[in-house]
């Protein structure tokens, strides 16, 4: 019953993930005041939390022991998850660094920030998200612990069958998403004390507007990094509880639980756009008012007409 209700959960889940991003990537392609560098990595984080509904979801719910796969099919299916997660991390940090950068040195950042750079930075996270997520296939798995005929014959696929614990604890979560974490609240944190020195000096009123919109978009950008925070740290506290004191500390309830709370930060992110970034709500209305009103007037008018005929 546990493993039903987790699956219908996530269907709907990975729905949201999917229509809620898709958006996203729309709005800032219709509105060329989106297209800014900082909405490059917007963009980069969208893909990554569309691709964790349209793969990592249906992935999860496969190697939770429903199908039986070789195991490396079964690692490899399991490191795409790593890829998108650390994908969604390495985002996250360049949203932070483009943010300091824009208050810090305002008037070189446009030089330095072009499309061009952004998108060859977006280029990059996926490269180095790729490579973070390469070690179980390169060996450092659970293959090892398995009986010799099972690296060639079909195992029950799970996770934590084939990813090494320590893999996920001392190299996943200290190095890949702890020390990026703690960059991005400094980076986050000398952002906000550069913009409450400038906001106290005497500045012209259109620069005050400036930092004060500024001030503004980081507010819901470190939103978005603790809503991050906040869904995927059970999943690796849980991780380093299994790893210390075994697979009797903790209840297949609570790593549901977990996975699940971990795959809805990317169904929240953009919610999150539209209740804080107002050009992005904007975009919303006029994405609904422009082509899903226009659908739903045009089926009406074709059910009036063949109710005529």
């Amino acid at each position: 019953m546990c493993w039903v209700v987790y699956t219908v959960l996530e269907v709907l889940v990975a729905v949201a993930c999917c229509t809620g991003n898709v958006l996203v990537v729309w709005a800032v392609q219709l509105r060329q005041s989106l297209q800014q560098p900082t909405f490059c990595f917007v963009v980069s984080l969208a893909v990554a939390d569309f691709l964790v509904g349209a793969l990592a979801v249906p992935l999860a719910v496969l190697v939770d022991g429903w199908v039986q796969t070789s195991f490396h099919v079964c690692l490899l299916v399991s490191s795409v998850v790593l890829i998108l997660t650390q994908a969604s991390v390495l985002s996250l940090l360049a949203i932070s660094v483009d943010r300091y950068l824009r208050v810090r040195i305002p008037i070189r950042y446009k030089k330095v920030a072009t499309q061009r750079n952004s998108w060859a930075a977006v280029a990059l996270c996926w490269f180095i998200s790729c490579l973070l997520g390469m070690p179980p296939l390169l060996g450092w798995h659970n293959g090892h612990a398995l009986p010799a005929s099972a690296n060639s014959s079909a195992i029950k696929c799970t996770f934590l069958a084939v990813v090494s614990l320590p893999y996920m604890v001392y190299f996943n979560y200290f190095g890949c998403i702890l020390v990026p974490l703690v960059a991005m609240t400094v980076l986050y944190s000398l952002l906000f004390c550069n913009l409450r020195w400038r906001l106290r000096r005497d500045v012209a009123p259109g620069t005050r507007a400036f930092y004060v919109k500024e001030r503004r978009l980081a507010r819901s950008l470190v939103l978005v990094l603790a809503l991050f925070a906040v869904c995927w740290m059970p999943l690796h506290v849980m991780n380093c509880v299994l790893l210390f004191a075994g697979p009797q500390a903790i209840s297949h309830g609570a790593v549901y639980a977990g996975i699940l709370l971990s795959h809805a930060n990317s169904a929240a992110n953009p919610v999150v756009y539209a209740l804080r970034i107002q050009k992005i709500r904007e975009a919303y209305k006029e994405i609904w008012s422009q082509y899903f009103l226009r659908i739903l007037r045009r089926c009406r008018w074709r059910n009036s007409m063949e109710d005529e005929e």
